[in-house]
């Protein structure tokens, strides 16, 4: 609505029955017009005033600041375009299913309000993007209390610098012409202007996430251009994180029919011609491309790629293909040729997916669309916000009651949801009770169920209402699905919107939402034998996600080592004893 009307009241006429101005005038006048012109003011004053009451009525009503506050308490934003298709943030009480619609709004999740919205996430975004074909990159600050962690300068540069470099690379241009060629004719020519490291989509999608930032990194590290293997739905889950160049990997690569079949065993693949002593042999030119497989089934040889050395040699190849399913990032910073420069990067050494992630991954406006008109329509009015990821690994149809007795007893022990008094009464209604939203996300829909009962039937001791929502309830995962996978996309992402949250160990869904949300979970502890754990969950050391299969390898004595005693800021994860993850140490070089 444009309040350009509303903002200056206009000054009514005056009257001219009592006006002297318009009385001397009538005693000047000759008797024969002095009654005419009294019928004609008359006449003139009949009309106005009703007119004049009718507009004071309506300028009192709609004050500016009456109307401005209006939109305050809906927490709406003006749009700077008013062009932009909007968000609808309606939504049936009685069905807290993602809907799969394509509307989009701006509606706020009441977050700041009043404040301004760092749109840019404190300069880790880069401007200049149309807004309208991706709404969450401009509209997801609303959604979330502003981050603690703020990007250092010097990441911000190197960021501007890697766009640049993209812009000048990416696909269709004349250096990625030049690079094809070499790819094509299988030799690394060596004079090549820019290098690239492709991406090739594998595994679930909360993996996907996961090796694409750390793929990310690396090409970051090493001045590389990032392109991405599209798959089957990376274009419907995220919008194009670089200004003017797509990191979509064209349909028409050379090779990208042979990625399915990518293994230990191919020609060009890494640790096979380690293996096989052809990738140093003086005779022999490096080939155009390697591929490197570091999924969590490779071998002694794949895992050289984490030793200096052998980074030398895969510095002169044009061209990278990545196969991953795992966050590799923590065994980067046991490298000595990367360290000052992760270092320099992320100061606050376990911000790094933080960063990434809300710099790479920003939902599609269909994605959006799933998120803003539910948080909009069951999240936005809560007091406190609680996410709980629940992920079980053992056989059979859940919900499993061991499980759902951790649940409970993590979130009381830990005062993150209230006690039931199961003999109380319901007390009259209180104005200050506070409303606490607990989102669930499981594949099934059980332990969502449970909590609802449970605070259904029985009051809270402390006063708090408390309500419970699941998004959806797959049954089992279906990576092959798109429309399973944006789902799955928006879930982490309301997650990540929480206040406090709880995840299930070895979930990398519950990683990627803790990251995006700077959020230390409680980690329920993985069950055994089917009973419940004692202590049922645990305070995680850092944000950043659990690198699952790290390798332990002393590069320069060439022998077997703990790579979790190595420096202070690599530790071992909370919920795989052999995994790595990224703390806040405070050994500095």
């Amino acid at each position: 609505m444009d309040l350009s009307a509303f903002r200056r009241r206009p000054s009514p006429p005056p009257s001219m029955a009592t006006d002297p101005r318009s009385t001397a005038l009538l005693k000047a006048q000759p008797r024969g017009g002095r009654a005419v012109n009294v019928s004609r003011i008359l006449a003139t004053a009949l009309i106005i005033l009703p007119v004049l009451v009718l507009l004071s009525i309506f300028f009192r009503d709609n004050r500016p600041s009456d109307r401005a506050s209006l939109f305050a308490d809906a927490g709406v934003l003006e749009k700077k375009d008013a062009q932009n298709a909007e968000v609808s943030a309606s939504g049936s009480a009685q069905n807290t299913s993602l809907s799969d619609s394509d509307d989009v709004s701006s509606k706020s999740a009441g977050r700041g309000a009043g404040q301004p919205r760092d749109e840019l996430l404190g300069g880790l975004l880069a401007s200049g993007f149309d807004e309208g074909s991706c709404l969450s990159r401009y509209q997801s600050s609303s959604y979330r209390r502003p981050s603690p962690h703020k990007p250092s300068s010097y990441l911000i540069s190197r960021l501007r610098n890697y766009e640049s470099l993209h812009k000048r690379c990416g696909p269709h241009s004349e250096p990625y012409k030049k690079a094809l060629e070499d790819l094509k004719s299988d030799r690394a020519v060596g004079s090549t202007e820019c290098k690239y490291v492709v991406w090739i989509s594998f595994s679930g999608l909360g993996n996907r996430i996961l090796t694409l930032s750390s793929s990310f990194l690396y090409a970051l590290l090493t001045n590389r251009v990032l392109l991405i293997d599209q798959g089957k739905d990376m274009v419907d889950l995220f919008c194009e994180p670089f200004p003017e160049a797509s990191w979509l990997l064209p349909k028409d690569f050379p090779i990208a029919n042979q990625f399915n079949s990518f293994g230990q065993s191919s020609p060009n693949c890494h640790g096979n011609l380690l293996k096989n002593n052809m990738i140093y042999h003086p005779e022999k030119p490096l080939p155009a491309y390697l591929y490197l497989h570091l999924v969590h089934d490779y071998n002694d040889h794949d895992k050289l790629f984490f030793c200096d050395e052998d980074q030398r040699a895969i510095e002169k190849v044009p061209w990278l293909i990545i196969k991953s399913d795992n966050y590799f990032i923590p065994s980067l910073f046991l490298m000595p040729s990367f360290e000052r420069e992760l270092f320099n990067l992320f100061p606050e050494k376990e911000t790094i997916f933080h960063h990434l992630g809300r710099y790479l991954f920003h939902p599609s406006n269909h994605v959006w669309g799933l998120i803003a008109r539910y948080f909009n329509s069951y999240l936005a009015r809560a007091d406190e916000r609680v996410g709980i990821q629940v992920r079980t690994f053992d056989s059979g149809d859940g919900p499993f009651p061991y499980v759902m007795d951790q649940i409970i007893a993590c979130t009381q022990k830990e005062k993150l949801l209230p006690e039931v008094n199961v003999r109380g009464t319901v007390s009259a209604p209180s104005g200050s009770s506070k409303l606490k939203a607990v989102l669930v996300t499981s594949l099934n829909l059980g332990y969502a169920e449970n909590l609802k009962s449970m605070y259904w039937m029985h009051p809270t001791v402390t006063g708090e209402m408390v309500g419970i929502y699941q998004p959806s309830h797959e049954g089992h995962q279906q990576t092959e699905k798109p429309l399973h996978n944006r789902k799955a996309w928006a879930e982490m992402y309301l997650l990540s919107l929480s206040d406090v949250l709880v995840t299930s160990s070895w979930s990398t869904f519950g990683y990627v939402a803790q990251g995006l949300g700077g959020l230390k979970p409680w980690i329920l502890v993985k069950p055994e034998n089917r009973t419940t754990p004692n202590p049922p969950c645990g305070r995680a050391m850092s944000m950043e996600p659990c690198f699952h299969a790290p390798p332990f390898y002393d590069c320069k004595a060439k022998r077997g080592i703990d790579t979790g005693a190595v420096v202070p800021h690599v530790r071992h994860c909370e919920d795989i004893s052999w995994g790595l993850k990224v703390v806040e140490g405070h050994q500095e070089l």
